[in-house]
């Protein structure tokens, strides 16, 4: 297990947009601040824009047991074939933030797609109130079945080479454990501060682990020893990397009490270098 120190060291330019953000909200008051705390939040963490010139992005359904599911597909404009890799959002469902993580991903040159859980109730809501209604209400079991199916999409995609990857966050990066120990197709998997799979499941998993940790997340981090130990006794290939002082939820850049700039760009460094090695080899 590898351990990063001192990642909070020195003024962050996210300390910096809280301090503004917070302000605005003080002076301006009620729904107005409230708006433009949001907007001005999502202004700055985009980082790909939604019309990037480098690829090609649509929204399209796969097929999955019983019906179809929604989701984001992105990949480079160039011609030719790429790794598959899937994209798991939050418990907040597919929004502006994870597509723009997928193009980010796309970017990198890969076939990247991320999955609508609540594709089953017409897609995610916007209003989050209701999207937190409808997780409650997901079949567990079936919705590992629809984002396991995502693997065999990429496969047989004409633009895919048949090599496929999965990363996901929070509530994604438990989602993304579960594709691993579903989909013995599944190459490389990197779970975000995810809830570990049972203990007795890990000998399914053939995919190599990347696994990435918040240093200040005990309820997550209390099944890191016994995860690990399940991994090495079926001698899967695995990596932990726990960020000390960073939050749960540190890679969202649209959430400024939780992200973390150094712990999401190394973090993130690690994940694309992982998928490279595993996927484009």
């Amino acid at each position: 297990m590898e351990l990063d120190h001192n990642l909070l060291t020195g003024r962050s330019c996210v300390q910096d947009r809280r301090e503004f953000l917070n302000h605005l909200a003080v002076i301006a008051g009620g729904t107005v601040a409230l708006i433009m705390l949001s907007n001005a939040q999502n202004a700055t963490a985009q980082i790909t824009a939604a019309d990037d010139a480098r690829l090609l992005a649509e929204h399209i359904t796969y097929p999955v047991e019983g019906g179809e599911m929604r989701a984001y597909l992105a990949g480079p404009k160039e011609e030719g074939k790429y790794p598959g890799v899937i994209v798991i959002h939050e418990n907040r469902g597919l929004n502006a933030h994870i597509e723009d993580v997928t193009r980010r991903v796309a970017l990198e040159g890969f076939l990247a797609i991320a999955p609508d859980a609540l594709s089953s109730f017409g897609g995610t809501p916007t209003d989050m109130e209701k999207v937190r209604a409808l997780f409650q209400e997901l079949d567990y079991a079936k919705t590992v079945k629809n984002f396991v199916a995502a693997v065999k999409y990429l496969q047989t995609n004409p633009l895919c080479t048949g090599k496929v990857g999965c990363t996901g966050f929070c509530w994604g990066g438990a989602m993304t454990n579960q594709v691993a120990v579903n989909s013995p197709d599944l190459l490389a998997a990197v779970p975000y501060y995810g809830r570990q799979p049972e203990i007795a499941d890990v000998p399914k998993i053939k995919a190599a682990m990347l696994l990435h940790y918040a240093g200040n997340d005990a309820r997550i981090n209390e099944g890191i020893t016994a995860f690990e130990k399940a991994l090495q006794e079926a001698k899967i290939e695995h990596s932990v990397f726990i960020y000390e002082g960073a939050e749960h939820a540190f890679n969202n850049d649209t959430n400024p009490e939780r992200y973390n700039k150094q712990a999401a760009e190394l973090a993130w460094g690690r994940t694309i270098a992982f998928f490279k090695e595993k996927l484009k080899s």
